[in-house]
């Protein structure tokens, strides 16, 4: 009874795509918001217009740039991976999800979470934990460019 109503219920959702088709000259180019924000610390100014750290969300950016980005979004303070791949190894991935917490350039506002996967005989992957050390040695890394990209651009207090 339950599969019956949700199927109705997608099939009726679904009828509402269809229509006219769009005319692609009235379509905008897509934007990449996240470097114009995320460039938007100048003078001192720390913070983005969200609430977080300009400087912490900067440099977790830059510091996780070697993953593929899922989503990034500045005003919330949220960064999410795609699975990535070490080079050269074939049964491990990972994932990274980090929240920037606070206005100010500190080492509890930002939180690491590190997902780990390994292959098992070459199938499916299984979630594994990652080494205790790792979100710590990220967090270090984004704590270090975000201090360097304040002192580069003035705001070393």
């Amino acid at each position: 009874m339950v599969l019956s109503l949700l199927a109705v219920m997608a099939v009726g959702g679904l009828a509402g795509c269809g229509g006219k088709p769009r005319d692609p000259s009235s379509l905008t180019l897509p934007r990449n918001h996240l470097l114009g924000v995320d460039r938007g610390a100048q003078g001192g100014d720390d913070q983005l217009r969200g609430g977080v750290n300009a400087y912490l969300w900067r440099g977790a950016i830059d510091t996780l740039s070697f993953m593929p980005m899922a989503s990034a979004d500045a005003q919330g303070g949220v960064i999410l991976t795609d699975w990535y791949q070490p080079p050269g190894t074939q049964d491990e991935r990972f994932k990274i999800a980090a929240y920037v917490l606070d206005r100010r350039l500190r080492s509890d506002a930002i939180r690491l979470s590190v997902f780990r996967q390994t292959r098992i005989n070459g199938g499916e992957w299984q979630d594994t934990p990652a080494a205790p050390n790792t979100a710590a040695d990220i967090t270090a890394r984004i704590l270090e460019r975000a201090r360097q990209l304040r002192a580069e651009n003035g705001g070393g207090k």
